[in-house]
C-alpha cells in the first residue's frame, strides 16, 4: 500500500501522542533522530512538543506518511529564523517506524519533502546526519552532497564521539 503524505496536519492530541511514540520507537531501535537509545516518552516530549511549537506558529511545517491511516514516517521542515537563510530549510527528523524500514518509505519522504521545498520556492534544503551510521549514503543515492563535517560533534555515550556530517540538496 503506498503511502499517504499529509502536510502540516491538525496536531490533535492523538497525532501528538503518536508522533511521540514513533520517536521513541525509532531512537530505541538505533535510529538517529535527537537522542541516543534508550529513552522514554519523558525524554522525548519536551523536544516533541518545541517542534510542534514551531509548527503551530506556522513557521515550520510537518510532513507525515500515513499508511493505512497509521503514522510511519515524518520528518519537520525547518525555518533557519535567519532572513539571510530564508531561501532554504532543514530537514530535521527524518523518520521512519521500524517495521517499515527498507521498504522505500524513507526515500518516498525525502522525495516528497524535496517536492514540498520546490513548491515552497526554495533554494535548497538541508539535512545533517550522524557520522557512523552509513546514513549519509542513503542521502547520496537521493541526490544529497556532503557540504561539511565537523569531527566529533556530537557524544553519543563516553568516548563515542561521532561527526555531524552536513547534506546539502540544491533546488535552483
Amino acid at each position: 500500500m503506498p503511502v499517504e503524505f499529509v502536510l502540516d496536519p491538525p496536531l490533535t492530541d492523538e497525532l501528538r501522542a503518536s508522533i511521540v511514540t514513533l520517536w521513541v520507537d525509532v531512537t530505541n531501535a538505533g535510529g538517529a533522530v535527537g537522542f541516543v537509545a534508550p529513552v522514554r516518552r519523558d525524554d522525548v516530549e519536551p523536544v516533541a512538543e518545541a517542534a510542534f511549537a514551531g509548527v503551530r506558529a506556522g513557521v515550520d511545517h510537518l510532513l507525515l506518511g500515513l499508511d493505512d491511516g497509521e503514522p510511519v514516517a515524518l520528518l519537520f521542515v525547518v525555518s533557519n529564523r535567519f532572513a539571510l537563510k530564508e531561501h532554504w530549510r532543514v530537514l530535521k527528523r527524518v523518520m521512519v517506524t521500524p517495521g517499515r524500514q527498507g521498504h522505500g518509505y524513507g526515500a518516498a519522504l525525502m522525495r516528497e519533502a524535496e517536492r514540498v521545498a520546490r513548491q515552497m520556492g526554495l533554494a535548497g534544503i538541508q539535512v545533517t546526519v550522524r557520522g557512523g551510521a552509513g546514513t549519509e549514503k542513503f542521502y547520496e543515492r537521493l541526490g544529497y552532497r556532503e557540504v561539511g563535517r565537523i569531527p566529533g560533534a556530537l557524544r553519543v555515550g563516553p568516548g563515542d564521539d561521532r561527526d555531524e556530517i552536513q547534506m546539502w540538496m540544491p533546488l535552483g
